[in-house]
């Protein structure tokens, strides 16, 4: 189901276990930079378990653009990439997607290795802190990408084949680490990445550039090494789950009290929110094809948490748990240190009755590197708290689908606008409420 235009307000009515069973596919911070990357192929890649969702069409749209055939495969969710006649795509047509993703900047690698040249477009995604892209160009100009500034974006052209170097990352970035990888490994002799990102999305690219034919080794100290290599061919990949959607769809079980099998999450991906779901006095049952999630009654436990990146707790979960915590005895203490501004979602709860109070001084075991820079990156969530209906506003993706949750769990009907958002990384997230007994409805026109 696709929501836009004056479907982009969901009624909830909330004080209903969410119960049954729904799907998650592949994950949405894996699937669009592995399609990027059969850019990088002289023959067709075959990509499975690809969830329909907007970044999705998005990365699709910029490869088709640029001359690659997408088609679908023979099973659901597979996507057959064909990258053999790469051209330069039309500037306004590439500028067309510019605020829908980020991912465009992810295009540069595979394109000066392609076509000596790349444009890239103002870029999008949630306003959730700073996430420059300077470090991007600067990366690519150390490999020996010429960059141009124009009134439109950025121009790269790489005049001679691009350089393996060495690159010390100040912050282990996701978004930074795939950059490198996708340059890399066509570039000419050694890259060393110091200060890697090693999320399971990461280790899910780079075998999937191993497929392709790629030399890449990972250290125990977040070193990554790559030997370039001449050519890649395509490949056969199955993408890892989406870890960060499963547990939104726990943190709405424990927040509803309800009861919810979620077929293809994943316990290796997911150990470190497990704990941490158990400490908060969450229940769950792992077998061969998912987990289940559920509140097992009684009262859920306060706790101190602080996201870090992997294999710390990841950012992407907080926000749904903290709707959960609301409901905690106890104060907990929440210290976000990988997005600034991740915390101004809880606004919102305040309003439907959650007592949440953010602060600027880092309430965690470690100082970050937002400790001294008058951003309120910590919370104190006191529960358990009743919420009650409100009008909601989405702000970013987790944000948004947290204030589902809020929605789901509390006492009235919730008018939330701009689930659309929600779209970039929740597939078929409208059905999964119905078939999970919410009640929900688009104005006007019923649901399930």
């Amino acid at each position: 189901m696709t929501v836009n235009g004056a479907d982009d307000v969901l009624l909830v009515h909330g004080g209903t276990p969410l119960e049954g069973e729904i799907r998650v596919r592949g994950a949405k911070n894996l699937v669009p930079k592995a399609m990027v990357a059969a850019l990088l192929g002289s023959a067709p890649s075959r990509l499975r378990n690809v969830p329909d969702i907007r970044d999705v069409r998005v990365v699709r749209g910029l490869l088709q653009l640029h001359g690659v055939t997408v088609r679908p495969g023979e099973e659901p969710g597979e996507l057959v990439l064909d990258p053999t006649h790469v051209e330069s795509a039309n500037v306004a047509d590439i500028d067309a997607h510019a605020g829908s993703s980020r991912i465009p900047i992810l295009f540069c690698g595979p394109l000066l290795h392609r076509l000596g040249h790349a444009f890239i477009p103002g870029l999008g995604g949630c306003d959730i802190g700073g996430r420059p892209i300077d470090f991007h160009f600067d990366v690519l100009r150390q490999f020996g990408a010429k960059i141009e500034k124009r009134a439109d974006g950025q121009y790269l052209e790489a005049p001679q084949r691009l350089r393996g170097t060495k690159i010390n990352l100040p912050y282990p970035s996701v978004g930074a680490t795939e950059q490198v990888l996708l340059t890399a490994v066509l570039a000419e002799g050694v890259t060393e990445l110091s200060n890697a990102a090693v999320e399971p999305e990461i280790e899910d690219l780079i075998c999937v550039l191993q497929k392709m034919g790629a030399i890449i080794a990972m250290d125990t100290d977040r070193t990554i090494r790559v030997t370039g290599v001449d050519e890649l061919g395509g490949y056969t990949h199955r993408a890892l789950s989406d870890r960060l959607e499963a547990a939104s769809w726990a943190s709405a079980a424990l927040a509803t009290e309800g009861n919810v099998y979620v077929r293809g999450a994943q316990q290796r991906s997911m150990m470190t929110f497990l704990n941490t779901f158990r400490k908060v006095g969450g229940a769950f049952e792992i077998d061969d094809e998912g987990i289940r999630f559920w509140h097992p009654g009684g009262r859920l436990k306060s706790i101190a948490l602080e996201t870090d990146v992997h294999p710390g707790f990841q950012t992407d979960w907080q926000q749904p748990l903290v709707v959960a915590l609301t409901q905690a005895t106890g104060l907990s203490i929440v210290h976000e240190t990988v997005y600034e501004s991740r915390l101004g979602f809880t606004s919102a709860l305040n309003q439907m009755g959650a007592h949440i109070q953010l602060y600027r001084e880092c309430l965690g075991g470690s100082d970050c590197r937002f400790g001294q820079r008058n951003f309120l990156h910590s919370a104190v969530v006191s529960g358990p708290t009743k919420l009650e209906g409100a009008d909601l506003v989405i702000p970013d993706l987790r944000g948004g689908f947290s204030y589902l949750i809020a929605a789901l769990a509390a006492q009235g009907t919730s008018r939330v606008h701009g689930i659309d958002l929600i779209n970039r990384g929740y597939e078929n997230f409208m059905d999964k409420l119905v078939e999970l007994g919410a009640k929900v409805e688009l104005p006007g026109k019923a649901l399930g």
